[in-house]
């Protein structure tokens, strides 16, 4: 079992604010709003329109160390289970959101992995071309960037 205490996540943000998190996006509408079982996911994905005030974007929000992943199948069913928010969630958190493919597929078989979807519909829902530019390669060049030891 995981995914779970993330109502107490904050606890975690607020002790460590030199920390940088980054989360999937699973929680990205209101809790529990559209979870259901369907083959593939055991349930633990959200379905349908995206219900405001989910405790990501609160996260994202409020917390300078909390950043978000788009990868794997929680961040490619978070941007594209609702079209009508998800132009305004990149553009809402343009800076805290970073692209990641979670594949680990041999490049004969790459059509198949999950990151050229993500990339796509990244390209798709992005309100302008710099929004795309920094979720697909600017956040995490800067996030990364900073992990670096100093001197």
């Amino acid at each position: 079992m995981y995914n779970y205490g993330f109502e107490r996540f904050y606890k975690m943000l607020e002790k460590y604010p030199k920390v940088n998190f980054l989360g999937h996006a699973r929680r990205v509408g209101a809790r529990g709003q559209g979870l259901r079982r369907s083959s593939g996911n055991n349930g633990l994905y959200p379905r349908g329109p995206i219900t405001p005030g989910g405790l990501t974007e609160k996260y994202l929000a409020d917390y300078p160390n909390m950043y978000g992943d788009l990868s794997a199948g929680s961040g490619l069913g978070a941007l594209t289970r609702d079209p009508s928010f998800t132009p305004g969630f990149f553009t809402r958190h343009q800076d805290k959101l970073v692209y990641g493919s979670d594949c680990n597929i041999p490049r004969k078989r790459s059509k198949t992995c999950q990151g050229r979807q993500t990339i796509a519909a990244v390209r798709k829902f992005a309100p302008s071309k710099e929004i795309e530019r920094k979720l697909l390669y600017g956040n995490a060049k800067k996030l990364f960037r900073s992990l670096r030891p100093k001197g």
